[in-house]
């Protein structure tokens, strides 16, 4: 059984959600705010959520105080297209300008072996895009594709993440892989220089660096997987999660370090309802929670 909905990034800000999302709605084409709520009583406050869609791609945000900082370790390729946009190019670089402003480049924004139109940067919230213009002989892929970089004691399994996530997501499937030649230290002859593959309806990028980097994969940008039952609830969280220290409120931390929430697509109707005072109730039933119980959060949301 595949999944209900497609894997959705959640972003994590210290105060800034909204204002974030309002500004990728207003850069990225075909974009879109589909509910804004808040979570009271937190830990960390009161807390702004948002669902969003940019280029079809679903996302969530939040604001939740400056426990995590998003680094590139999770970034996204945004593609643009020249053989079904004639225009591509000059969008790409339209996004870049904005993207750029406030931020820092990773990579500049050139010509490369691999695109004749690519650049890395990571907004000035931290957010990492890499915008690449894309060969007409590629195979198509979404205009945005979530990449993992497996950098520090992670790097050189990122061909062994994808082939795991392929056999935890039903009607997954391999991409291209492409391996670092010999000659190019210090990473790894063999190792994933670009690889692919789609979990569900959702592709990602994988790749391994091991160059010195700052950063590894944590909480700031995580992965919601969405079950229509406990059962899948259950199923997901026995293969996902990894780290016993990790699990809170339906967030696990898998074997790499990717971070994960398993959780019901209910609790997103739950806060989609405009109701405060069931919201409020569900977000206090499921903040002592590891994994998530459905039961009791359904109970949570009928009791007045």
């Amino acid at each position: 059984m595949s999944l209900a909905k497609p894997i959705t990034p959640h972003l994590w800000f210290d105060t800034q959600a909204r204002e974030a999302a309002e500004f990728y709605c207003s850069v990225f084409p075909e974009s879109r705010i589909d509910s804004s709520i808040v979570l009271r009583n937190t830990p960390s406050g009161d807390c702004d959520m948002l669902h969003f869609h940019l280029c079809g791609q679903p996302f969530m945000a939040i604001s939740a105080g400056p426990v995590f900082t998003p680094n590139p370790s999770i970034s996204f390729f945004v593609h643009f297209d020249p053989v079904r946009d004639a225009q591509a190019r000059e969008k790409l670089d339209a996004l870049w300008q904005e993207l750029i402003h406030g931020g820092v480049p990773l990579m500049g924004l050139d010509a490369y072996p691999f695109s004749e139109r690519y650049g890395w940067v990571q907004d000035r919230y931290g957010v990492s895009w890499q915008l690449m213009l894309t060969k007409p002989d590629s195979e198509p892929r979404p205009t945005i594709v979530p990449s993992l970089m497996f950098t520090g004691a992670a790097c050189g399994k990122a061909r062994e993440a994808g082939e795991f996530y392929r056999t935890v997501f039903d009607g997954s499937q391999a991409g291209r892989f492409m391996p670092y030649p010999p000659g190019m230290p210090p990473d790894r002859e063999g190792t994933a220089m670009y690889s692919d593959f789609r979990l569900g309806d959702t592709w990602f990028a994988a790749m391994d660096s091991a160059h010195e980097h700052a950063f590894a994969f944590n909480e700031a940008i995580s992965l919601v997987v969405p079950c229509r039952d406990q059962a899948e609830i259950d199923r997901y969280w026995a293969q996902l999660s990894s780290d016993p220290k990790a699990e809170q409120c339906g967030w696990c931390k898998d074997r790499f370090g990717v971070s994960w929430q398993v959780t019901p697509i209910a609790m997103d109707e739950i806060m989609a309802s405009g109701d405060q005072a069931t919201i409020d109730r569900v977000v206090q039933a499921f903040l002592p929670m590891h994994k998530i119980d459905l039961a009791t959060l359904e109970a949570a949301a009928r009791r007045k």
